[in-house]
């Protein structure tokens, strides 16, 4: 049974009149949200180069764009919000995980090869 996909972005803050209208905006967002991480990524402000959390805020703010984009695209285009509940948990739930677990092990072995480069010999031998 086909039914119509909600023409509304941003949990029905816009509202367009047509599909067309829908995919530009949420083609507008997503290309403003780059155009965000490319400017910052050209200019490295030095105010976002602080240490937080054993990374750069600015890397920080990468991955949480990269993350909002990643979610935005799945949300709307694969058309998630019209799923069953227990699906998007289900989805949103296993990408959650697999995301931290992808930061955790980053972040772990890119210390270990800092501290590796930094002081010149093997720290812990795995």
């Amino acid at each position: 049974m086909a039914h119509a996909h909600k023409l509304e972005i941003f949990r029905g803050l816009i509202k367009f009149k047509s599909n067309t209208q829908k995919i530009w905006g949420v083609l507008i967002f997503l290309s403003i949200v780059t155009a965000i991480e490319v400017i910052l990524g050209i200019y490295k402000p030095d105010s976002l180069m602080v240490n937080f959390l054993g990374m750069h805020l600015l890397n920080w703010i990468f991955i949480i764009l990269t993350i909002v984009k990643a979610y935005y695209i799945t949300w709307d285009f694969m058309h998630m919000r019209d799923e069953l509940p227990s699906l998007k948990r289900m989805v949103v739930w296993t990408a959650i995980f697999l995301i931290c677990y992808l930061v955790f092990i980053l972040l772990q072995e890119g210390g270990y090869i800092d501290e590796v480069y930094r002081t010149g010999f093997i720290k812990r031998d795995f």
